[in-house]
Parts: C-alpha cells; structure tokens; sequence
C-alpha cells in the first residue's frame, strides 16, 4: 500500500481488518500473478458475499483512497488501457446466483458473478434463452459482459446488450446502493442506469444485479456458409442477405490473406421453414455449405484471441464501420498489414468487426495507427481488446470525439475521488 493510503487510514493493517470484518478473514487474499491486471500487481483480492458486503468494501475503499478493480470471470482483463493504479481486486465469484426467472414475462434476474453458460442452462430449462452470443461464455459473468458491452453475431436480429437489459443494481463508490429498470420489458423511468453503465467498465460503479429480456429458444437452427471469391463479391451476398425476406438470425464475413471470404449466415425456425430458407439462400450463393446452427464457424471471433504456440506477440481490436464499406474495410485493413503482417478479420453485417495482427509490435502499432486514422475518418473507432507489452503505452480508445466532457462530468458524479479502474476508460478516466 502507498503512502498516500497509509496517510489517510493510519496503519495499512486497519483497513485489512476492517475489510476482513465485512467478509471475513476466509474471503480476503494477497494478490498473486494471476491477478496482474495489464501489467499493474494490485495488493490484495476481496471477494463479497452478496450486495451489501461488497457496497461496504467500496466504502471502506473510497475513505482509504484505495484504487478498486471490479473483476467477474476475469476474461477481459486485458481490454482497455493500463489502470493508473490498482490496490485491491473486488471479485464478484461469490455472487452468482440466479435469483429470479419469471418465464411467464420473459425475463431473469441475476447476480452480476454468474457466468453465461449458468444463465443460460437455468432458464432454458423453460425453452428460453438470453439472446447473447459473448465470448467465453463458460467463464464471462453477467457484471463483465455488461461493463465491456460485449455482444455477438446475434446483436443482428435481437439486438445489443443496452436493449437486452432491463435493470440494474449498481453499488457506487461511496457504498450507495442504487437501483434502476424493474422486472417488466417495458419501463418509463428518467435516468437510464441499465444504458449508462453497460459499456463503462467499472469505471462509473459496480453492477450487483441485473435484469434482462428473454427470448424463446428456436425449435431448430442451421448454418450456411458461402465461399465467396473476393472481399467485393462477399460484400454483395451481405447486402442481397440484408435486402431479402430471410429471416436470419446471424451474418459475418470472415477473411484473411490465404483464404477466400467466407459468409456465414445463421438461420433459426421450424425445420421446414429452415429447409424452404436454405433454398432460397444457396440460390443467391454459388457455394454453400450446410451445418448444424451451433457450428464452430459462431466462435470465430473468439479464436482471434487464441495464443499461437511460439509467442503472444499478436493484437486484437474491436472495430466499427458503416455496413455498405464492410468490403472497403477489409481491404484497408489488408494494405495496412502490408506483407510484414499477418492479419485475420471476422465481421457483422451490422459494421462491428475484430481484427487480428501478428507479427513486430512497432509494426503492429503502425499499422493500427493506420486503420484507426482511417475508420474514425468514418465516423468510425477502433478499439483494443488485446496488445501484447509493448504496445501497452497506445491508448486502447483513440480519439473520444466531442463526448469526453460529457463523459468526465458522469465520471465525477458517480465517482468523485476516481477510484473505480482508474485510467483505463477512455480519454482516461
């Protein structure tokens, strides 16, 4: 523990004990190397039992000046920039009950330290299902998956997370307990918190619970994948797919340098309106292939993250462009990467695409200079999700626009001494 810390609690061992006091001696660890979050070695972890505990510790954090790290499955630790300082991690792995599944009302409510996967096996045991295709679902908890904002192929047809939340229970800083939303899917409310705080990394408080909208599961699904013989050809099938009567669930392009673009398309229904769609969608593709709607081509874009035997010298960023320039980005991204680079993309008809490089970091980081120039000259951004060191000192976020005052003025009512992952959010907050 710092100075500064020291000085405004006496000796570190009274905030210990007073955090030990909350949640007993049994839930309160010294950080090891698994915990480093983007290079930075916080002291120690504390894991709350439930909501009122873990709005204790914050307040106990806030009067010592302790700078906090929100952490659930701990699968997007990397996102983001290097926090500016990190004292304790505070762990929602203890909090992770389903509390509430009114199947009658499609909805759920859920503590923000269950993962997906969890959700997802209780409430299809009624046949539904929160219509989110995250990454690592086995190990993402409801709390990181919303504070990242990170949604899947299904966003197409269903929508992202901020329309698939209805609630929220967020613990502020200073141990205040807030919630907002309800358990129906329509709400009039003034202060939308579930919107606020989705996306915002922690940065603003740490959500406890959360409500969401379900959807039925479909009685069948299916996949076809059409083999496309350049980025422009895979651009048409995308917009002739976009402008027809298929009722499709899922579109994405994926592409690299030594194979042709492929699109992939997910189809969900009765099986003979899948059979009549299947036609109708291998007639506008000269190659397509059919396989069971849960095929491995869904998890493309969670293989961009995967280490390569021999090194970790590889970046992942998250990327947005306009749904007509999907073929202009690819080959933007392509001239980029010049021959120096390997790269790999995997997009959504909706424009949000994740980019893969390997290769020298100094390159790297040119080249995502490049790209980055280019989409926010779009109107688009360009956003890191994964950097090896060397490139820890580019900011993750590139230019906020005119947003940021907006953005720092949130940041300072919700967290006046910034002590929720300060740094990592953009323009440095």
């Amino acid at each position: 523990m710092d100075a500064s810390v020291s000085s405004k609690t006496g000796p570190k061992s009274t905030f210990e004990a007073d955090v030990r006091e909350v949640v007993t001696e049994k839930h309160v660890r010294s950080a090891d190397a698994s915990d480093i979050v983007a290079g930075e070695q916080p002291g120690f972890v504390v894991e709350p039992g439930n909501e009122q505990e873990l709005a204790k510790v914050l307040k106990l954090a806030n009067g010592a000046g302790m700078a906090v790290v929100p952490r659930g499955g701990g699968t997007k630790r990397e996102w983001g920039n290097r926090p500016a300082r990190v004292n304790l991690i505070l762990s929602t792995s203890r909090m992770d009950r389903v509390l509430e599944h009114a199947w009658a009302d499609l909805t759920v409510n859920v503590e923000a330290g269950c993962s997906l996967a969890k959700l997802q096996g209780a409430v299809a045991k009624h046949g539904q299902r929160l219509a989110l295709d995250a990454l690592w679902p086995e190990k993402a908890t409801v709390g990181g998956v919303l504070s990242a904002n990170d949604s899947g192929s299904l966003r197409l047809r269903f929508g992202s997370l901020r329309d698939l939340v209805i609630g929220v229970t967020v613990a502020l800083a200073d141990g205040t307990v807030g919630s907002s939303g309800g358990k129906v899917v329509k709400n009039v409310a003034g202060y939308d918190l579930p919107k606020l705080v989705t996306g915002a990394f922690g940065t603003l408080g740490v959500i406890t619970r959360a409500i969401f909208r379900l959807h039925p599961l479909p009685n069948a699904s299916r996949t076809i994948s059409c083999v496309t013989t350049n980025t422009a050809e895979a651009q048409r099938l995308v917009l002739a797919i976009q402008n027809s009567k298929l009722a499709h669930s899922a579109l994405q392009i994926c592409c690299e340098p030594d194979m042709q673009p492929r699109v992939d398309v997910l189809l969900e229904g009765t099986e003979a309106g899948l059979s009549a769609q299947s036609v109708q969608l291998k007639m506008m593709a000269s190659a397509a292939t059919e396989s069971d709607g849960n095929g491995e081509v869904w998890s493309a874009r969670q293989g961009l993250f995967s280490t390569i035997a021999g090194g970790d010298k590889f970046v992942v960023a998250k990327f947005t462009t306009l749904p007509a320039d999907i073929g202009e980005t690819i080959e933007m991204i392509s001239r980029c990467a010049g021959s120096a680079l390997r790269w790999s993309v995997v997009i959504q008809a909706t424009g949000i695409g994740w980019v893969r490089m390997d290769g020298s970091p100094a390159e790297m980081a040119t080249a995502m200079r490049g790209i980055r120039e280019r989409l926010e000259g779009e109107g688009g951004y360009l956003f890191f999700a994964r950097r090896p060191t060397e490139m820890l000192q580019v900011d993750a976020w590139g230019n906020p626009g005119d947003a940021i005052g907006l953005m720092q003025a949130v940041k300072r009512q919700f967290d006046p001494e910034a002590i929720l992952n300060p740094g990592c959010f953009v323009g440095g907050i």
